[in-house]
């Protein structure tokens, strides 16, 4: 079970990026009130996103919680930076090659909430350590570093095992996700849906993001949650 109702966060990496302004503000409208951000280095993943000045740009133009997924080699250096841009959100993966206490103690030093993410093949046992000091936790269900893949349904259990460490915030998932799988996710305890190409690919940005939301807060319900 959730304590939290299902949100949706689209994925500004499916914006059109020659009207970003716009483009955030088209899913504000929609009733959104979390957009994710999905920052790559070339390193970590092979793909190069954006960085702190983008952020920066877009934090005056909006209302909306800024969740940051630093999908970086070195978080630790990162973290600062985005946090002073306007990012509200932080997380950063469990397999990044660096010390996560210090990268926590980072994040909330900067006023930034701490998140903490795991690849579709990495265990969340990973996690027990930090979760007492996470406010959320992101499960991938697509290896990082491009969009547009397909859901990989398995991840979904490990929203039960993170509920039985004890872990009491936010379950994001992200990758695939869609009317269908985003009850799938609902289902198994998911309550932060990001959705990229099912949200900005859509003429009605607005529709999609209803019956998202109306898909997964049907799904959650009839499982208890």
């Amino acid at each position: 079970m959730t304590p939290y109702a299902p949100t949706i966060a689209p994925s500004l990496l499916s914006a059109d990026f020659t009207r970003l302004a716009s483009e955030v503000a088209a899913v504000e409208q929609a009733g959104v009130s979390v957009l994710h951000l999905d920052v790559m280095d070339g390193h970590f993943v092979p793909n190069i996103t954006f960085g702190p000045p983008l952020v920066a740009s877009l934090r005056p133009v909006s209302k909306m919680v800024f969740d940051t997924h630093l999908m970086v080699t070195d978080p630790l250096k990162y973290a600062e930076p985005f946090a002073k841009a306007g990012s509200d959100w932080i997380s950063f993966h469990l397999e990044a090659p660096c010390d996560p206490s210090a990268v926590i103690d980072r994040i909330v030093a900067c006023g930034a909430k701490p998140g903490m993410v795991v690849n579709p093949d990495t265990p969340v046992s990973g996690l027990r350590p930090y979760l007492s000091r996470l406010h959320h936790v992101l499960v991938m269900s697509v290896f990082p570093g491009f969009g547009g893949q397909k859901f990989i349904g398995g991840v979904c259990a490990k929203f039960a095992e993170l509920r039985d460490m004890g872990f009491e915030g936010r379950l994001e998932i992200d990758g695939g996700i869609n009317v269908e799988t985003a009850a799938e996710a609902a289902r198994a305890g998911a309550d932060l849906l990001v959705a990229g190409n099912s949200v900005y690919g859509a003429k009605d940005r607005t529709k999609a993001v209803r019956d998202i939301l109306a898909s997964a807060a049907s799904a959650a319900v009839a499982s208890g949650g």
